[in-house]
């Protein structure tokens, strides 16, 4: 059996009835062992995958169109299309298709689906004609040929029956010379029964006969019986409407006639299927496909047609860009390429790609430059859309071009800048437009889309261009309309807090938010070096709730990140205090206000952001210890304080297992060995430590160390060691590490001890290298120097049963 390939495009049809595009490929019929049966099988012409697998069913409806076109179901809501590049390679499989059904390849249509009692219906019936017999095209038969078209549209094979009908012997084109008849006469009656007629033939799908009802010499006709619809007291004037009202403006004259046809064929023809004819009910949805389907193949033809014209399409944007063409002109222009473009996404992507390079390579965004920045608002719109279609494209390309634009022009003039100006300066009162264009700004820094193989730098390259030329745009309403200054109130100031002000800041800091998440290192550094987040944060003072709710959530995106940097920098400027301010203000309110800001200190306490808690419970606990409907704030004051045991925990075992690492030079080395061998019980256990790290990064404590140790130092001289006469040491202790304390947390009585050779802490070793006159054998009954698991257990249960008392932790 022969495997003959075609160059063809798969089309699906989906739930809104338009065909989507699944890709190029070449096509053959071959039998297939798993499907057992011939089958037609589609491989992508890029890289061999199988874009479609389909058995040719003896039952399955294959209908071929438009000579290059073959279509059908294989479920009850799932049509295919085959678009063939040559007419041979669709006649070649049409006959395959033919040969495996028994059917003629004459026939346009190899069956229709039936139900299985229509079946058994039509098994019954006695062999007859093939066609249908149509009454005579006579004035005086109108009613019974309405009748007939009415009667046959619930079966699917009359109606095909019907359809072989009408296009024998130029039916068809007799039925729309009645029409003219009838009008002359004004045979209302007439006009009614051709307007079911029409309806019904438009009703039976079928592509042959739209060739005939669409052509120039018909169409006019088939809408003039539309007009007649029974319903109506008067006739609609849908002819004088396309005649005299709608007016095709030729931009660039158009020489290619055929090109020409097509256009206003295309036209019309939408405008039967969205104006003329109602809304097809439930049962007539799918009658109108193959009239869908026959639009959809028209724009890809015209846009195709219209691309390979390169002396059309160059002429078109030099008048574009010429600064001497008429405003009105370049209107025009730009409605013509808004309408080009939205034809383009008919195409499939491979051809998609080529048309979208040919308008870069052309010079459509030097040319949108121009048009986005004119007066006229038709323009500025039709130029959005055309903007919004190249970055739904390729992001990719719009930001290759941005970047190349500083060498040649000033940051004002910038695209993304125009973009950005044209966002800011909307005069809708609902920032329709706005919004438009922060989703495409969105779309442009999206670090997602920037992830192309073909350029690995784009990411850094493009990030670092966008802050560096157009972010202080962007920024520049929101710093205007908050005056870092405060009033007499004490109160920071939101300039201009009318509403349509208030949208547009709430879009940007939208955008700023996206930053935060996407970007990390750029907007970290641009936020701390314009103090972002304190001018945000003074639109928590807007009378308009939706802008203080977005300056909250700017500031919870940063804290969401538990950033060190952020949090250093927030709690220098003490940039909570807003925020408590209007939690304060909303009083009991329960609103959308009140629990955004609880779910920011929550999210605080849940992650236990210790820098950030300690900073809260020091400076602000006072004035948030009274909401208690919530636990919240308590729960913060808890975590900061099993923080703070934690650190003093942490850091007197440290001291002694390394009290080296506290001392800061060798001169105190004799202090620190009086301070820690000879301290009793009136020790202050409430020292503010910090966590166990080397002196130099906890100078504060450190020094309270210090100083402490020094106070001691005039207390404990009759406790210093002193020198027996043989040389050796004295040493008296308070009370070992956790192990003499009593159940109410206070020291046990001192006591000496000798310790054992194996109890001697490092810091001990370490007093040995250096002295050289202590004894060979150390001092016995000494209490050992190191925490010992035992020992461990019972120091946690007493910080527990007793916390402490400490200075606020420091940050």
């Amino acid at each position: 059996m022969s495997d003959t390939r075609r160059r063809v495009k798969v089309y699906t049809l989906n739930e809104d009835r338009q065909w989507d595009d699944r890709g190029t490929g070449h096509v053959s019929s071959t039998f297939v062992e798993r499907l057992k049966g011939i089958s037609l099988l589609v491989r992508a012409e890029s890289d061999g995958s199988l874009l479609l697998e389909s058995k040719i069913s003896p039952n399955t409806a294959y209908q071929k169109q438009q000579d290059t076109l073959i279509v059908w179901s294989e479920a009850e809501n799932y049509d295919l299309a085959l678009s063939f590049q040559e007419k041979a390679g669709c006649d070649e499989i049409w006959e395959k298709i033919c040969q495996v059904q028994g059917k003629d390849p004459a026939l346009e249509i190899t069956q229709d689906p039936i139900d299985e009692s229509e079946e058994e219906r039509f098994e019954e019936m006695p062999e007859t004609s093939h066609l249908v017999e149509l009454p005579p095209c006579e004035l005086a038969r109108l009613e019974e040929i309405a009748d007939l078209v009415t009667s046959v549209l619930s079966s699917p094979i009359r109606r095909e029956k019907l359809a072989l009908a009408l296009m024998s012997e130029g039916y068809m084109k007799k039925l729309l010379q009645l029409f003219q008849v009838c009008e002359d006469l004004d045979n209302r009656e007439g006009l009614h029964h051709l307007y079911e007629i029409v309806r019904g033939v438009l009703f039976l799908n079928k592509a042959a006969l739209f060739e005939v009802m669409f052509s120039d010499d018909c169409i006019m006709d088939v809408v003039g019986c539309l007009e007649y619809d029974p319903a109506l007291v008067q006739p609609k004037r849908h002819r004088e409407f396309l005649t005299k009202t709608a007016k095709f403006k030729e931009v660039i004259p158009i020489t290619d006639s055929e090109l020409r046809q097509k256009i206003h064929q295309t036209y019309r023809v939408q405008y039967i299927q969205d104006i003329i004819l109602p809304t097809p009910s439930v049962f007539e949805e799918n009658f109108l496909s193959t009239l869908t389907s026959f639009i959809f193949f028209n724009k890809v033809e015209i846009v195709s047609m219209l691309q390979e014209d390169e002396k059309f399409l160059t002429e078109v944007f030099a008048q574009l860009t010429d600064e001497a063409t008429e405003d009105g002109k370049r209107r025009e222009l730009v409605n013509f390429f808004k309408e080009f473009c939205a034809f383009s996404q008919t195409l499939q992507p491979q051809n998609r790609d080529a048309f979208f390079k040919t308008l870069a390579n052309l010079g459509i965004l030097p040319a949108l430059e121009i048009v986005m920045g004119m007066d006229d608002l038709q323009v500025r719109a039709a130029a959005t859309d055309i903007f919004s279609y190249l970055v739904e494209f390729s992001p990719s390309m719009v930001r290759e071009f941005v970047m190349q634009e500083p060498q040649q022009t000033d940051d004002d003039v910038l695209l993304i800048n125009v973009v950005i100006k044209q966002m800011i300066c909307d005069s809708d009162p609902e920032l329709g437009g706005a919004v438009q264009l922060m989703g495409l700004l969105r779309t442009l820094i999206d670090p997602e889309n920037m992830l192309t193989p073909t350029n690995k730098t784009e990411k850094t390259e493009f990030l670092s261009f966008f802050y560096k030329y157009c972010m202080q745009v962007l920024t520049a309403p929101l710093l205007a309309n908050t005056v870092d200054e405060k009033n007499t109130d004490n109160i920071c100031i939101v300039c201009m807090d009318n509403f349509q002000t208030a949208q547009l800041l709430a879009l940007i800091l939208e955008l700023l938010t996206f930053c935060v998440e996407h970007h990390t290192y750029h907007i970290k550094t641009y936020i701390m070096n314009k103090d972002l987040l304190r001018r945000i944060l003074v639109l928590m003072n807007s009378k308009h709730t939706f802008l203080a709710l977005c300056a909250l959530r700017f500031m919870r995106r940063i804290i969401g990140q538990k950033d060190e940097y952020y949090n250093r920098y927030i709690i220098k400027g003490n940039l909570f205090e807003p925020v408590i301010n209007t939690l304060l203000d909303n009083g009991t309110r329960y609103n959308l206000l009140n629990s955004a800001i609880i779910e920011l200190f929550e999210f605080i306490k849940v992650e236990d952001v210790k820098s950030l808690i300690a900073h809260i419970i020091d400076n602000y606990y006072k004035a948030l210890e009274s909401i208690e409907y919530v636990q919240t704030f308590k729960g913060l004051k808890g975590r900061y304080e099993q923080e703070k045991d934690r650190q003093t925990l942490r850091l007197n075992r440290s001291v002694l297992l390394y009290p080296s690492r506290y001392r800061r030079d060798a001169r105190t080395l004799d202090e620190d060995e009086e301070m820690w061998f000879h301290e009793d019980e009136d020790d202050d256990e409430g020292e503010a430590v910090e966590k166990s790290r080397p002196e130099e990064e906890f100078p504060e404590s450190y020094g309270k160390y210090m100083e402490a140790k020094k106070v001691k130092e005039s207390d404990d001289k009759e406790n210093f060691p002193t020198q027996t006469p043989t040389g050796s040491f004295k040493f008296t202790f308070s009370h070992s590490a956790g192990a003499a304390n009593g159940a109410n947390g206070k020291p046990a009585a001192s006591h000496a001890a000798s310790a054992s050779p194996n109890a001697i802490s490092s810091f001990y070793l370490s007093i040995c290298s250096k002295k050289p006159h202590l004894p060979a054998t150390p001092v016995t009954a000494m209490v050992g120097l190191v925490d010992y698991p035992d020992d461990e257990d019972e120091e946690e249960e007493d910080e527990e049963q007793s916390p402490r008392k400490r200075p606020r932790l420091g940050s």
